[in-house]
């Protein structure tokens, strides 16, 4: 069976909540490579990052909305 080879941290994990300090480096506690993880610019793991949720505005019929609220829904 094959070692698996532990990759240090890239450069965008820097802040997160999941590194942990050894005495030859920084490493990843979830993942094994994290470059593979933020190879979309987004790493499901990172603690440090603050996404964004779009708002969606979806559009009322008028017609309908009248007949709700002329039935008191």
């Amino acid at each position: 069976m094959a070692k698996l080879k532990i990759k240090t941290i890239v450069e965008k994990c820097e802040g997160c909540n999941q590194i942990v300090d050894k005495e030859d480096g920084l490493y990843c506690k979830s993942y094994a490579d994290p470059s593979i993880m933020w190879k979309d610019d987004t790493c499901i793991r990172a603690s440090h990052v603050k996404r964004a949720i779009a708002s969606i505005e979806t559009k009322i019929n008028p017609l309908k909305a009248s007949k709700r609220a002329a039935r008191g829904g």
